[in-house]
Protein backbone atom coordinates (compact mmCIF):
# COMPACT_ATOMS: atom_id res chain seq x y z
CA UNK A 1 0.00 0.00 0.00
CA UNK A 2 1.45 3.66 -1.16
CA UNK A 3 2.21 6.13 2.12
CA UNK A 4 0.07 8.98 1.78
CA UNK A 5 3.24 10.97 0.60
CA UNK A 6 3.98 8.90 -2.19
CA UNK A 7 0.74 9.32 -3.07
CA UNK A 8 0.49 13.06 -2.90
CA UNK A 9 3.29 13.34 -5.47
CA UNK A 10 1.69 11.15 -8.36
CA UNK A 11 0.41 13.29 -11.37
CA UNK A 12 -0.23 16.65 -11.73
CA UNK A 13 1.54 17.95 -8.49
CA UNK A 14 4.54 20.62 -8.20
CA UNK A 15 7.05 21.03 -5.20
CA UNK A 16 7.39 24.17 -4.13
CA UNK A 17 9.75 26.03 -2.26
CA UNK A 18 8.39 25.59 1.78
CA UNK A 19 8.71 22.05 0.94
CA UNK A 20 4.68 21.04 0.21
CA UNK A 21 3.19 19.92 -3.09
CA UNK A 22 0.76 21.83 -5.14
CA UNK A 23 -1.73 19.34 -6.83
CA UNK A 24 -3.65 21.17 -9.63
CA UNK A 25 -6.30 18.60 -9.29
CA UNK A 26 -7.11 19.63 -5.71
CA UNK A 27 -5.45 23.63 -5.79
CA UNK A 28 -8.00 23.54 -3.17
CA UNK A 29 -6.52 21.37 -0.58
CA UNK A 30 -3.06 21.91 -1.31
CA UNK A 31 -0.71 23.53 1.68
CA UNK A 32 1.29 27.31 0.21
CA UNK A 33 2.43 29.55 1.85
CA UNK A 34 2.89 33.71 1.03
CA UNK A 35 6.38 32.51 1.00
CA UNK A 36 5.76 30.09 -1.74
CA UNK A 37 3.85 32.43 -3.99
CA UNK A 38 6.20 35.54 -3.51
CA UNK A 39 9.04 32.79 -4.35
CA UNK A 40 7.38 31.90 -7.74
CA UNK A 41 6.27 35.31 -8.72
CA UNK A 42 9.90 36.96 -7.93
CA UNK A 43 11.40 34.70 -10.18
CA UNK A 44 8.65 34.75 -13.15
CA UNK A 45 9.26 37.23 -16.11
CA UNK A 46 6.68 38.99 -17.44
CA UNK A 47 5.96 38.68 -21.29
CA UNK A 48 7.48 35.23 -21.25
CA UNK A 49 10.67 36.63 -20.83
CA UNK A 50 10.62 38.64 -24.25
CA UNK A 51 11.07 42.59 -22.20
CA UNK A 52 14.09 44.11 -22.52
CA UNK A 53 15.38 42.94 -19.19
CA UNK A 54 13.93 40.82 -16.48
CA UNK A 55 10.87 42.13 -15.04
CA UNK A 56 9.20 40.03 -12.25
CA UNK A 57 5.28 39.47 -11.45
CA UNK A 58 6.24 39.83 -8.16
CA UNK A 59 7.65 43.46 -8.78
CA UNK A 60 4.47 44.28 -11.26
CA UNK A 61 2.05 43.18 -8.37
CA UNK A 62 3.78 45.50 -5.62
CA UNK A 63 3.49 48.81 -8.47
CA UNK A 64 -0.57 47.47 -9.06
CA UNK A 65 -0.91 47.84 -5.62
CA UNK A 66 0.90 51.21 -5.40
CA UNK A 67 -1.44 52.63 -7.77
CA UNK A 68 -4.77 51.87 -7.09
CA UNK A 69 -6.90 53.50 -4.27
CA UNK A 70 -6.02 52.01 -0.94
CA UNK A 71 -8.91 50.04 -0.40
CA UNK A 72 -8.19 47.56 -3.49
CA UNK A 73 -4.09 47.82 -2.38
CA UNK A 74 -3.74 43.97 -1.21
CA UNK A 75 -6.46 42.40 -3.85
CA UNK A 76 -4.00 44.85 -6.32
CA UNK A 77 -0.71 42.62 -4.61
CA UNK A 78 -2.33 39.50 -4.94
CA UNK A 79 -4.04 39.83 -8.04
CA UNK A 80 -1.21 37.59 -10.01
CA UNK A 81 -0.76 35.13 -6.66
CA UNK A 82 -2.19 32.07 -9.15
CA UNK A 83 0.93 32.73 -11.45
CA UNK A 84 2.96 31.81 -8.51
CA UNK A 85 1.89 27.92 -9.79
CA UNK A 86 0.97 28.03 -13.23
CA UNK A 87 3.35 30.65 -14.39
CA UNK A 88 2.14 33.97 -16.39
CA UNK A 89 1.30 32.64 -19.87
CA UNK A 90 0.79 35.26 -22.02
CA UNK A 91 -2.77 36.35 -23.41
CA UNK A 92 -2.75 35.58 -26.50
CA UNK A 93 -1.66 31.69 -25.87
CA UNK A 94 -4.28 31.71 -23.49
CA UNK A 95 -6.65 32.90 -25.42
CA UNK A 96 -6.19 29.36 -27.54
CA UNK A 97 -6.38 27.02 -24.50
CA UNK A 98 -9.69 27.08 -23.18
CA UNK A 99 -8.61 23.83 -20.76
CA UNK A 100 -6.10 26.17 -19.63
CA UNK A 101 -8.26 29.28 -18.56
CA UNK A 102 -10.69 26.13 -16.78
CA UNK A 103 -7.44 25.13 -14.70
CA UNK A 104 -6.36 29.01 -14.29
CA UNK A 105 -10.05 29.90 -13.24
CA UNK A 106 -9.90 27.03 -10.31
CA UNK A 107 -6.34 27.61 -9.15
CA UNK A 108 -6.87 31.26 -9.14
CA UNK A 109 -10.24 30.46 -6.81
CA UNK A 110 -8.33 28.63 -4.21
CA UNK A 111 -4.94 30.95 -4.16
CA UNK A 112 -6.97 34.16 -3.88
CA UNK A 113 -9.80 32.43 -1.23
CA UNK A 114 -7.30 31.67 0.73
CA UNK A 115 -6.71 34.87 1.66
CA UNK A 116 -10.44 36.35 1.53
CA UNK A 117 -10.15 37.46 -1.79
CA UNK A 118 -12.93 37.40 -4.31
CA UNK A 119 -12.04 35.58 -7.65
CA UNK A 120 -13.27 38.17 -10.02
CA UNK A 121 -10.84 41.09 -9.29
CA UNK A 122 -12.30 44.60 -8.67
CA UNK A 123 -12.77 46.64 -11.96
CA UNK A 124 -10.08 49.15 -10.23
CA UNK A 125 -7.38 46.54 -9.91
CA UNK A 126 -8.62 45.42 -13.49
CA UNK A 127 -7.82 49.07 -15.05
CA UNK A 128 -4.97 49.62 -12.80
CA UNK A 129 -3.44 46.01 -14.34
CA UNK A 130 -3.74 47.54 -18.43
CA UNK A 131 -2.14 50.49 -17.70
CA UNK A 132 0.78 48.86 -16.12
CA UNK A 133 0.34 47.15 -19.27
CA UNK A 134 0.77 50.01 -21.47
CA UNK A 135 3.72 51.41 -19.11
CA UNK A 136 5.38 48.69 -19.37
CA UNK A 137 5.64 48.13 -22.75
CA UNK A 138 6.89 51.96 -22.79
CA UNK A 139 9.65 51.17 -20.98
CA UNK A 140 10.61 47.24 -21.24
CA UNK A 141 9.34 46.19 -25.13
CA UNK A 142 11.33 47.40 -28.23
CA UNK A 143 8.41 48.67 -30.09
CA UNK A 144 5.65 50.82 -29.82
CA UNK A 145 2.51 48.83 -31.11
CA UNK A 146 -1.06 50.00 -30.98
CA UNK A 147 -1.99 47.21 -28.92
CA UNK A 148 -6.14 46.37 -28.90
CA UNK A 149 -5.88 45.51 -25.05
CA UNK A 150 -4.57 48.77 -23.86
CA UNK A 151 -5.67 51.88 -26.66
CA UNK A 152 -7.08 54.77 -24.61
CA UNK A 153 -5.03 54.12 -22.09
CA UNK A 154 -2.19 56.69 -20.77
CA UNK A 155 0.92 54.85 -19.60
CA UNK A 156 1.97 56.16 -15.95
CA UNK A 157 4.84 58.67 -15.71
CA UNK A 158 6.74 56.17 -13.20
CA UNK A 159 10.07 54.39 -13.20
CA UNK A 160 10.15 50.63 -13.63
CA UNK A 161 13.87 50.00 -11.61
CA UNK A 162 15.34 46.84 -12.46
CA UNK A 163 15.02 44.45 -10.08
CA UNK A 164 16.21 41.00 -9.49
CA UNK A 165 14.13 38.11 -7.43
CA UNK A 166 15.81 38.66 -4.34
CA UNK A 167 14.71 41.82 -4.24
CA UNK A 168 11.39 41.89 -5.51
CA UNK A 169 10.92 38.74 -3.37
CA UNK A 170 11.35 40.95 -0.63
CA UNK A 171 9.63 43.60 -1.18
CA UNK A 172 6.56 41.72 -2.16
CA UNK A 173 6.59 40.59 1.00
CA UNK A 174 7.10 43.92 2.50
CA UNK A 175 4.27 44.54 1.25
CA UNK A 176 2.06 41.98 2.01
CA UNK A 177 2.91 42.49 5.45
CA UNK A 178 2.43 46.36 5.28
CA UNK A 179 -1.34 45.51 4.05
CA UNK A 180 -2.09 42.40 6.01
CA UNK A 181 -1.37 44.48 9.30
CA UNK A 182 -3.35 47.35 8.18
CA UNK A 183 -6.28 45.44 7.50
CA UNK A 184 -6.08 43.65 10.58
CA UNK A 185 -5.91 46.99 12.47
CA UNK A 186 -8.41 48.71 10.51
CA UNK A 187 -11.62 49.57 12.85
CA UNK A 188 -14.53 47.64 11.61
CA UNK A 189 -17.58 48.88 9.71
CA UNK A 190 -19.90 50.12 12.55
CA UNK A 191 -23.70 48.35 10.64
CA UNK A 192 -26.33 51.37 10.54
CA UNK A 193 -29.88 50.95 12.47
CA UNK A 194 -32.34 50.32 10.14
CA UNK A 195 -34.47 53.46 9.41
CA UNK A 196 -38.05 54.45 8.07
CA UNK A 197 -39.11 54.72 5.01
CA UNK A 198 -37.89 57.96 4.04
CA UNK A 199 -33.96 56.86 5.22
CA UNK A 200 -34.42 53.39 2.45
Amino acid sequence: MQSPTVRRIVGPTILLASGNYFDFLAPEESTFTIEDIATGLSNVCRFAGQCSRFYSVAQHSVIVSHHVPPAFAFAGLMHDAAEAFIGDVTKPLKDILPDYRALEERVERAVLGRFGLPHKMPPEVKEIDVVMLATEQKQLMRNRDDWNYTRGRQALDIPIPPMGPREAKAMFLAQFADLTTTLATAPAETEKPETGEAGR
